[in-house]
């Protein structure tokens, strides 16, 4: 999977086996390694975030904090999706 950056202990990473068609925008958090049943946070086309679901259970104010960050990077994660993905769509 392509780690976007690590924060803490958790990882923002791409899921490559999402499937057809593809998803919006959006990055799974996990702590330390990559899971399939990770947290999905989705980025919009502002570049705000929109928790999908918090499969992870990461404690509300590291979500909070991690949302912050994905927020701050958000240019650089959605060219980085567009460069693993080769498209582009937003949640909203």
């Amino acid at each position: 999977m392509p780690q976007v950056f690590k924060i803490g202990g958790y990882v923002i990473y791409f899921w490559m086996d999402e499937g057809q068609p593809q998803e919006p925008v959006h990055v799974h958090v996990s702590k330390k390694v990559p899971a399939p049943n990770a947290t999905k946070i989705w980025i919009t086309r502002t570049g705000k975030t929109v928790v999908c679901h918090n499969k992870s259970k990461i404690p509300i104010q590291d979500l909070n904090n991690i949302c912050d960050l994905i927020e701050a990077r958000s240019f650089e994660i959605i060219s980085k999706w567009q460069d693993y993905f080769d498209q582009l769509s937003f949640y909203c």
